[in-house]
This record gives C-alpha cells, sequence and structure tokens, in this order.
C-alpha cells in the first residue's frame, strides 16, 4: 500500500476520532490503525483501522440512562450463579433471567454472579458489566 494513502487513511481516522469521541466504531478504526502501524507497518495501519472500526461497531455502550437504571434496579430475591466468567461479547445462558430495562427496549439487565451485566436482548448477548 502507498505511504500516502496510509498516511491520508491515518489523518481521516485521527480528524474523525476528535469529532466523534463517543463512537467506538471511530474509536476502534482509531486503536486498530495505531496497533496495526506498530505491528505491521503502514499496511498493518490500514488492515487495523479496518478491523478496528469492525469490532468497534459490534459492542456499543449502552447510553447513561441505561446504565444508571440498571445501577439501581431492584436485585431478585433469589441469587443467579453461572459457572462462566460473565464478559462482554459473550452471551448469558439461556437459564439466566434477562429484565427489559424501561424506556429503552435495546436493553435488558440481569444480575449474575452478583454482577450487574447490561445485554442486548434479542441475543442476550453482554454489552457492559457495570462494576
Amino acid at each position: 500500500m502507498d505511504i500516502k494513502v496510509v498516511g491520508i487513511v491515518a489523518g481521516v481516522l485521527l480528524a474523525s476520532t476528535s469529532a466523534f469521541a463517543q463512537s467506538s466504531t471511530v474509536n476502534g478504526a482509531a486503536g486498530g490503525a495505531v496497533t496495526g502501524a506498530i505491528v505491521g507497518g503502514p499496511a498493518g495501519a490500514a488492515v487495523g483501522g479496518v478491523a478496528g472500526a469492525v469490532i468497534g461497531t459490534a459492542i456499543d455502550p449502552p447510553p447513561r440512562k441505561v446504565v444508571t437504571y440498571v445501577q439501581h434496579a431492584p436485585a431478585p430475591t433469589k441469587r443467579v450463579v453461572v459457572k462462566q466468567k460473565v464478559v462482554v461479547g459473550e452471551r448469558l445462558p439461556k437459564t439466566v433471567v434477562v429484565t427489559p430495562v424501561p424506556d429503552d427496549p435495546k436493553y435488558a439487565y440481569a444480575i449474575v454472579n452478583d454482577q450487574r451485566v447490561i445485554v442486548e436482548p434479542s441475543s442476550r448477548k453482554v454489552i457492559q458489566v457495570i462494576r
């Protein structure tokens, strides 16, 4: 790949990062480009930027109001424990009951292994673990 093209791509990514600081797609692209450049030079920057953008779009953080709601939502009376570690990007087992977040059907939550987690209801994928 031509060094001028890589320079243009890097410039666009860096400019985009300041304009869209909250966008995980842009942050993922910029982070991927920097990591790719360190590991693989100019060609690595281009590949890393694309990979970072794909990863960044996979899991967008929930809005602050959703996080606040889940932090203060009442805990179930029965403790829910699963064997596997609860990790962002992984799906919760079918045995775990997820509760929709009122006023925002894109999100649901559960309390698993004494951790509050925000999930995507359709896939049951963990979006955020609240510490």
